[in-house]
């Protein structure tokens, strides 16, 4: 099944962002696929979809260092298909997809559930209060 995500390239000392469409083949490996609704922007992601600092340091990569959203499907115990779940760090934006996508894939270890209280969009924007933006956005 296709999704939509930016995907960042470097050709040469060229970086670009686009939209592109990718399949779930496109995804990293990982125990928990989860359906990205909301990610927010912050100064490190814009400097890594800029160039201006060396962020990105595997490319192409979807950037975005954080997600949020609801578990599509997982072999990871404790965490099941439906959970809402949230993500920050781990390399995300880095090394690894991060959250300007539809969807990831991720190591369970990397999540936290959202409490039953929040929404996905509240546990975001809760999540961000030190970023320097919190433009929160929907899934690509």
């Amino acid at each position: 099944m296709t999704f939509k995500a930016l995907l960042t390239s470097k050709t040469g000392e060229l970086i670009s962002t686009n939209l592109v469409n990718l399949n779930d083949q496109d995804l990293m490996p990982g125990d928990v696929t989860v359906r990205i609704e909301y990610s927010n922007v912050n100064y490190k992601d814009a400097m890594a979809v800029s160039g201006r600092s060396p962020i990105i340091r595997q490319f192409p990569l979807i950037p975005g260092i954080d997600f949020a959203g609801i578990v599509e499907s997982s072999t990871y115990p404790g965490i099941v298909a439906g959970d809402r779940v949230l993500a920050n760090g781990w390399g995300l934006s880095q090394t690894w997809h991060g959250g300007f996508a539809q969807k990831a894939r991720v190591s369970g270890d990397w999540l936290i559930k959202v409490p039953q209280m929040f929404s996905t969009k509240e546990a975001m924007a809760i999540g961000t209060a030190g970023y320097t933006s919190n433009a929160g956005c929907a899934g690509a």
